[in-house]
């Protein structure tokens, strides 16, 4: 791309002549700033400084004169100091006489501008250059340059504000997920916790039923060792039990005896009668 179009005159290499002082020091000034012009392999921002001194001198000297003023503004842009430059190129666009002058001061107001990347300030300086002089081709060119810069640049803003809203969908998207995951996650440490509890609880359970299986057992093994103790009886009860039933049966057949003797003396005694 064709670099920016620098238009930079140095009008008071054909101003009449001055005091003595005054002229010698915009000579020095004009011959330090060709010089540093003249040297295309780099930018001999000491020479531009230098040349800076001296049109200070100058205008200490005769502060009034937008001649030098235009000179010194120069020196300050060819030193990267744009927005000095910008400063002192749109106070003489608003004090320069003449439509060129004029057009001038305003198309190297742009170019300060633009170099600073003041896109929309930069287009409004160029179009105020053309305004006084429509036919300078090197504006032309700079405003078109500082458009179509516009134009790229709204493009990518437009482009970083769609990738920036993409990007942010798409966290909100992960962070949802994120979520789900930690829902996920939740649910399955509560599920593992259940059934760890489940598998505490069954096994609790059937420690339980074990317990209770042995105890019925050791209380059915009691039972079956008390229940012979229980039947058991020693001889000598034995003997007394079955003497005891031996006395009962003679008394019962005593007892039956003497029943039918008496039945029998009885029956004897109606006979006899």
């Amino acid at each position: 791309m064709k670099q920016i179009i620098i238009l930079s005159l140095l009008i008071s290499l054909s101003v009449t002549v001055f005091a003595q002082n005054e002229r010698k020091f915009v000579r020095n000034g004009n011959k330090l700033f060709m010089e540093a012009v003249s040297d295309t392999t780099q930018t001999d921002t000491v020479k531009y400084s230098n040349a800076e001194t001296e049109y200070r001198k100058a205008l200490n000297k005769k502060p009034t004169d937008l001649k030098w003023d235009y000179n010194l503004a120069d020196a300050m842009y060819k030193q990267q100091r744009f927005e000095e430059s910008a400063g002192k190129f749109e106070e003489l666009g608003e004090k320069m006489e003449t439509p060129e002058d004029k057009a001038r001061a305003y198309h190297n107001l742009g170019n300060s501008q633009l170099m600073q990347k003041k896109l929309d300030e930069s287009i409004e300086s160029y179009k105020k250059a053309l305004r006084q002089n429509p036919s300078d081709l090197d504006t032309k060119y700079n405003l078109a340059y500082a458009q179509q810069m516009k134009k790229k640049k709204e493009e990518q803003d437009k482009k970083d504000k769609k990738n920036k809203d993409k990007n942010k969908d798409k966290d909100k998207n992960k962070d949802k997920d994120k979520d789900k995951d930690k829902d996920k996650n939740k649910n399955d440490k509560n599920k593992d916790n259940q059934d760890k509890n489940k598998d505490k609880q069954d096994k609790q359970d059937k420690k339980n039923q074990d317990q209770n299986k042995d105890k019925n057992k050791q209380n059915k093994d009691e039972q079956q060792k008390q229940q012979p103790q229980q039947n058991k009886i020693s001889k000598q009860d034995a003997e007394q039990l079955l003497q005891a039933l031996q006395n009962d049966e003679r008394k019962i057949q005593d007892k039956v005896k003497k029943e039918k003797a008496a039945k029998a003396k009885r029956t004897r005694t109606e006979k006899e009668w």
